[in-house]
């Protein structure tokens, strides 16, 4: 039998933190980035509405450390949620997680938390050595009805809801399965002062789209990996707050697909500069300005190669006031068949990619850039992505394509050899 941990008083639990913070800082290791509710049948339809039901989330972190603490999130919900109890632990195989690596979650030293609508939470920190690349579980109960909010709706990842509070269950008895993070938006770790997080800002090409289910191979991930494999150097954890089918200056709303999120623009502060230790963004948005005018949104939407330049200028300013260095990324080819994405891709858009591309080359504003779309492109018809680096749909990259976009980002750029 296991007997809980015994449980934090707030008093001890602020006199922990102030002794660790004074030596060392948090830096976020893994993140996804929230997007708005859909309809409540549709919610449910994905199993995103929970009646006394525990949710384990699997997440895949980049640096380790030896404390731990999580961030919920209930961004877009449009009421408050109560968390009965929560659990982390390091995952083995499945829902099931190590048993003694296990550790009830406190809130200011409380074992359950009320979530407003719109807000967030941070986890009491947990003493815990989490290695590198290790896959953490992070387990939710839900005693009422709750509609998930914070949703990343396109995880790449399973995650398991069982019924009852199974937060602390070693395993789950036969649980449904989800392929999206709800309310858990953010893992940290603390770290030495000159270590730090890099983010992958953008779309569903920076989200992984289309890349295989539960293997970690958006570039993002590579992108990772590299980083852990140095052996000198600061560490540099890299979190990952795409969000497919998102654009810089127009709603996810607009083609009635609230879950491609808000702006890239309204989301930038809350996905971005209030991350803890952040000292790069890596920036992969536009695509969607371009290829959803006129396609899966309204062609009044449609945006101009200055119109883009001007969303990424305020991001770069915007970064640059908090002392963050920005990485610009071209824009990777989209040219496809007109049966499988009609009216994305039009030779005007193309001109308008190439346009914007070619800013980002000339150093105006970025800190550095990363040329994506030379890495990805089909020399012999430019517009179109090599068919070797395609996943089937001639716009998102296969997991080949994925870690050539992650093998290619020179680490130069983060200040390393």
């Amino acid at each position: 039998m296991r007997f809980p941990r015994p449980l934090l008083t707030t008093a001890a639990v602020l006199l922990l933190a102030q002794a660790i913070c004074a030596q060392t800082h948090w830096v976020g290791t893994w993140g996804a980035a929230p997007a708005p509710q859909l309809a409540a049948a549709e919610m449910e339809k994905q199993k995103l509405v929970f009646h006394d039901q525990t949710v384990r989330e699997i997440v895949h972190i980049s640096i380790g450390g030896d404390t731990v603490r999580v961030r919920l999130s209930n961004a877009f919900g449009e009421q408050s949620v109560e968390i009965g109890a929560a659990h982390l632990a390091i995952r083995a195989t499945g829902s099931g997680v190590t048993p003694a690596t296990d550790h009830a979650l406190t809130f200011s030293g409380r074992p359950r938390v009320e979530i407003p609508a719109g807000a967030v939470v941070l986890s009491d920190p947990v003493q815990l050595k989490v290695a590198a690349a290790a896959d953490l579980a992070i387990s939710l109960y839900f005693p009422k009805d709750s509609i998930a909010g914070g949703v990343h709706y396109s995880a790449q990842q399973t995650s398991y809801v069982a019924h009852g509070d199974a937060a602390a269950a070693a395993s789950l008895d036969s649980p449904d399965t989800i392929t999206s993070w709800v309310f858990l938006t953010g893992v940290d770790v603390l770290a030495p002062t000159i270590a730090g997080s890099i983010i992958a800002f953008g779309d569903s090409i920076t989200d992984g789209a289309r890349s295989t289910v539960d293997q970690n191979h958006r570039w993002p991930d590579t992108l990772a990996a590299r980083l852990l494999a140095r052996k000198s150097g600061p560490q540099l954890g890299v979190v990952d707050m795409g969000i497919g089918g998102n654009r810089i200056l127009h709603e996810g709303a607009a083609s009635k697909r609230p879950q491609f999120g808000i702006n890239a623009l309204a989301r930038f502060d809350r996905d971005v500069l209030s991350q803890p230790g952040v000292r790069y963004i890596l920036i992969l948005e536009g695509i969607n300005d371009i290829g959803h005018a006129g396609s899966s949104a309204p062609a009044s939407e449609a945006v101009t190669a200055d119109d883009i330049i001007a969303g990424l200028t305020q991001m770069i300013e915007s970064a640059h006031e908090k002392g963050i260095k920005v990485i610009g990324a071209t824009l990777t080819p989209f040219e496809g068949d007109a049966n499988i994405r009609s009216g994305y891709w039009t030779p005007e858009k193309a001109k308008t990619r190439e346009a914007v591309n070619a800013w980002i080359r000339s150093g105006k504003s970025f800190d550095g850039f990363v040329d994506f779309d030379k890495v990805v492109r089909d020399p012999a018809n430019p517009n179109k992505i090599l068919p070797a680096f395609d996943s089937g749909d001639q716009l998102h990259p296969s997991d080949t394509g994925y870690k050539a976009m992650g093998e290619a980002v020179p680490l130069s750029l983060f200040g390393l050899k």
